[in-house]
């Protein structure tokens, strides 16, 4: 949920490590902080800068204080144990070990206790600051070397964590300690970086490890040593990155966000590329071992959030082209009760990040079961992808870096990667014919146009968004495969403007929910031509009798509809298989462009972070 970084090498670790952090403040922005060795009178001591709030206050902060070094480590917090508070603000330190931490100590409390039993007084309410204490205990007590008293220390905790280390008395190494949240190193010539992303060092370095669980690291300016919690030897590959450093840039736009949701034609094609075999009239699912699907009887997918929707609209898209029968379940859900899953039940968890601490439990605990998995996922080697890689595999969505907390272009492309396995499914279970296969793959094709087509009406959508700033709540409607983006609509609105909004599918509207209909209310209807086009005109008339203000989603020649709405935003007119990811385009402008003209703060909504790696 945090976000880490460190630096090794020979130049001033200050400006690498704030540069790194902003990066990475999609992933926390309560508060943020660094600390560095710096040598004075042949001493090394530890510099610590903290600030509350934004990383931008850590900056002016540092800005007066400087910090020097080429060592350091940095963080920016999403807050779990302890409010934001400059206090609780990280690096934590006791004595000479000074730390950051991405994760939650889950045996914090007894460990806490056992600490004042001893006489200590804590700085801090978090969990984080108890780990310090307890490496430098070990240095003290057990007179442990700084690797030797970490490695005692990290057996002693349960929980998730990424960690960070310095120590005063060996100030040329960061020890970085790896269970259950992402921490990356990376590679650079007399220097070394850590991370809990990509994208944090892109600008220094394409060459990266991957730490896998249970690894500790020291790394050093020209060296890298990984072993496991009891010091026996690991070795993990280097990985070559070929993203651009631009890739997390802005590029002009006023917001990651907007950038991001502009970029998604660009994200459609990328992940289309090299899946579309018209020369032999197939769909190529590279990374998915189509092999061991044969004698599936049927799919659960396991997702939380954006990412549940998309496994919603995968439901309808199987079941049509595979004939497979397919269950949904929150990963939150799924891995708290006995699941009914076995070997001939494919589990497919879908995750952005690849690290969504739910979506993997809930993966490892249909393993247990003998469940296949196949994961959907956009960062290269995450947690998620590993655990599928010797069962099913996974299907990645080459959206690239998405750095706004709230999700689009990654949204659009599990969309786009589920449809592919969809028919890569009915191809092998002889449930599609050819003539089919070719229409719904020269739909894909088009899906990049269409979506294009939607981004040139932003300004019209701007203007709508105007007319609804002093919203509290809103109603977003929706049938078949168009509810889940009613409720994808309605997750953005909530996550960006803070307006109560709800998706409803629009069949349901009489069953409760037309009760909340009134002169205020504005209604978004996802209102497309379809073999349930007439109930959705009549649901459409039940809200504009009651007064409700409707934004009508229509086909582009839909006059009939348009005359109903007190405003409308048409779509192209597209196949039904691509019709889902084209109709979330205006949902995801209209939502930003209303959170954007009430003064919020579109990338980095309040209380939310980019991925959620602790429960």
């Amino acid at each position: 949920m945090c976000g880490i970084v460190g630096y090794v090498g020979h130049q001033k670790a200050e400006g690498i490590l704030l540069d790194s952090l902003r990066r990475l403040e999609y992933r926390g922005y309560d508060s943020a902080g660094i600390a560095t060795l710096s040598l004075e009178n042949n001493l090394y001591q530890t510099e610590i800068r903290r600030a509350a709030g934004k990383l931008e206050n850590l900056k002016v902060f540092v800005k007066k204080n400087p910090c020097p070094g080429n060592i350091g480590i940095g963080h920016t917090r999403w807050a779990t144990h302890g409010k934001p508070t400059e206090k609780n603000a990280h690096p934590h330190q006791s004595n000479p070990i000074t730390l950051v931490h991405n994760g939650i100590i889950e045996n914090h409390l007894q460990l806490r206790e056992q600490l004042l039993s001893q006489g200590l007084v804590l700085k801090s309410d978090t969990d984080t600051e108890i780990v310090a204490h307890l490496i430098s205990a070990e240095k003290k007590n057990n007179h442990a070397d700084f690797i030797t008293a970490t490695r005692a220390a990290v057996q002693q905790i349960k929980g998730a964590f990424a960690l960070a280390i310095l120590d005063e008395n060996e100030p040329d190494i960061i020890i970085c300690v790896k269970q259950s949240c992402p921490l990356i190193i990376g590679i650079g010539l007399g220097e070394n970086f850590i991370a809990s992303d990509f994208t944090a060092i892109l600008p220094y370095t394409n060459q990266f490890i991957i730490l896998e669980e249970g690894d500790m690291a020291v790394v050093k300016k020209d060296s890298i040593l990984i072993s496991n919690f009891y010091g026996i030897e690991q070795k993990r590959p280097i990985k070559f990155l070929d993203w651009s450093p631009s890739v997390a840039e802005k590029n002009g736009f006023a917001h990651f966000m907007l950038k991001e949701i502009f970029e998604q034609p660009v994200a459609i094609t990328d992940t289309l590329r090299g899946r579309l075999s018209f020369a032999e009239n197939r769909v190529v699912l590279d990374g998915v071992h189509l092999d061991k699907l044969k004698y599936i009887n049927r799919i659960c997918i396991v997702a939380c959030g954006s990412s549940f929707h998309a496994g919603m609209i995968a439901k309808y898209q199987i079941e049509d082209l595979a004939k497979l029968p397919v269950e949904l379940d929150l990963a939150s859900e799924f891995r708290y009760r006995p699941v009914l899953v076995d070997a001939q039940t494919l589990v497919i968890g879908i995750s952005q990040s690849g690290e969504t601490a739910d979506t993997l439990a809930a993966l490892r605990h249909a393993q247990s079961k003998d469940a296949l998995l196949l994961s959907i996922c956009n960062t290269l080697e995450s947690s998620i992808p590993r655990l599928c890689q010797h069962s099913a595999g996974t299907l990645y969505t080459r959206a690239g870096p998405e750095i706004s907390v709230a999700s689009t272009k990654a949204f659009i492309t599990q969309i786009v990667v589920l449809q592919l396995l969809g028919l890569g499914l009915a191809q092998q279970r002889d449930q599609i014919t050819e003539d089919n296969l070719t229409r719904q793959m020269n739909a894909l094709l088009q899906l990049p146009t269409a979506v294009e087509t939607v981004l040139q009406q932003d300004s019209h959508i701007q203007k709508i968004a105007q007319h609804f700033v002093s919203a509290t709540d809103m109603l977003f409607l929706g049938r078949g495969a168009l509810y889940p983006i009613a409720l994808e609509g309605a997750l953005k609105m909530k996550e960006l403007s803070y307006v109560h909004a709800e998706g409803y599918a629009a069949g349901e509207m009489k069953h409760g929910a037309i009760a909340l209909i009134d002169e205020q209310m504005p209604v978004i209807v996802l209102a497309t031509r379809g073999h349930v086009y007439e109930k959705l005109v009549s649901n459409l008339e039940e809200v504009k009798t009651r007064g409700g203000r409707i934004i009508g989603i229509l086909d582009e020649n839909d006059d009939t509809l348009k005359s109903r709405c007190e405003f409308s935003i048409p779509i192209p007119i597209v196949t039904k298989s691509i019709l889902a990811a084209v109709a979330t385009v205006p949902l995801q402008l209209l939502a930003y462009h209303l959170a954007n003209a009430k003064g919020l703060d579109v990338d980095q909504p309040r209380n939310l972070a980019k991925s959620v790696t602790v429960e």
